[in-house]
């Protein structure tokens, strides 16, 4: 009998990676004062996680094949935690970048090993509906994230926050421990890396897919990364930030409620994607105009929404090609994605001008969507 892994368990491992990183936006202004850095320089930490995220996609995804997806699941949450320790007392900037690098490495494992897990366990139309909790996680996460770093930045400054990293460290390995089962099918086929590489480097759908899943995050992450100087630049400090997180979370369940009434009315997921893009460069639109005053927060509701609709259609569809070595190949897509993710979070750390960002990226999205 197929194990199935616990959903709730599932949306926990998918939305840390979210968390870690958000929880960590709020402190930004406050790395640059404690390392004497420029606001350009501390956001660049951004670009550099997902980059190193992207490395850790491929490693954890190709080990999910080899060595199983609940023994990779757990070294990878190990990793992640001793990089989160060893950021909590670096003595440089240069310490903790390459600790953050690291803790997105081990990070990255909650991603791809989730994904693949859920490929092994869902298809079809279930596994559409699974990716839309995932979806409802991964909106919500940032929320999360956001609220309790403002908290904690002012409590703690940066250290404050690893410390609480740390501590999501143990939790998560202790309920792994526990509560995850292998699902790893029992015949599987060795993945022939150079080959699938050369099937998927040659899909024009995928290169699409992974430019719309990038552009999605960009337009999300770009407001964690800018929005902390935004709110200084008004007067406002770090827990005021945070609790913009409050906010957002209503875009969050639009963005939900919208996605389930849509698929129960028969909505085919090249119908979402599209309102989904729609959505997010009207919202780019709004920002860029309003971003003076803090009315920017409501364009900013349609793109937490649009992310919430189109995150989880174009995750469910993007692989079904490639379900006979569906970690490697989720590893690869992952690459992808997160690669241009980490290139498009230096942009716009450089541009330093959230509504400008955003509608370069919302453009990016209708594009590609036209080519798809």
């Amino acid at each position: 009998m197929k194990k199935v892994p616990s959903i709730w368990l599932m949306v926990t491992l998918m939305m840390f990676p979210q968390i870690i990183e958000t929880i960590y936006s709020p402190v930004l202004p406050n790395i640059a004062q404690v390392f004497d850095v420029t606001n350009i320089v501390a956001s660049q930490t951004l670009s550099v996680y997902f980059s190193a995220f992207a490395v850790g996609v491929v490693f954890w995804g190709i080990a999910a094949d080899y060595l199983g997806r609940r023994r990779s699941m757990l070294l990878g949450l190990t990793v992640y935690g001793l990089a989160a320790i060893g950021a909590m007392f670096a003595s440089n900037f240069e310490q903790l970048i390459s600790f953050r690098a690291l803790s997105a490495f081990g990070a990255a494992v909650g991603s791809v090993v989730t994904q693949t897990m859920l490929r092994d366990s869902y298809d079809g139309v279930g596994l559409a509906k699974v990716f839309g909790y995932m979806g409802v996680g991964i909106s919500i996460s940032p929320v999360i994230g956001l609220m309790s770093g403002g908290v904690l930045a002012d409590i703690g400054g940066y250290q404050g926050v690893f410390a609480a990293l740390s501590l999501l460290a143990v939790v998560l390995v202790l309920a792994c421990s526990v509560r995850l089962p292998e699902t790893k099918p029992e015949q599987i086929s060795r993945p022939d890396l150079a080959r699938l590489m050369r099937a998927m480097l040659s899909d024009k759908h995928i290169w699409l897919d992974a430019i719309m899943v990038a552009a999605f995050n960009i337009v999300l992450f770009s407001y964690y990364l800018q929005g902390p100087f935004v709110f200084e630049s008004m007067g406002f400090n770090s827990q005021q930030f945070g609790y913009s997180g409050v906010v957002l979370a209503a875009g969050t369940f639009v963005g939900s409620v919208i996605n389930k009434s849509l698929l129960k009315r028969q909505w085919h997921s090249s119908q979402l994607i599209w309102l989904a893009v729609s959505g997010a460069l009207a919202g780019a639109v709004g920002v860029y105009v309003l971003q003076s005053s803090l009315w920017f927060l409501a364009p900013m509701l349609l793109i937490v929404a649009s992310f919430g609709v189109g995150i989880p259609n174009l995750l469910s569809g993007a692989l079904v090609n490639y379900k006979a070595q569906a970690g490697s190949a989720g590893a690869l897509f992952g690459l992808m994605y997160y690669l241009m993710i980490g290139l498009g979070l230096s942009a716009v750390g450089t541009m330093q001008d959230l509504g400008l960002a955003l509608s370069v990226f919302g453009t990016v999205l209708v594009f590609a969507k036209l080519a798809r």
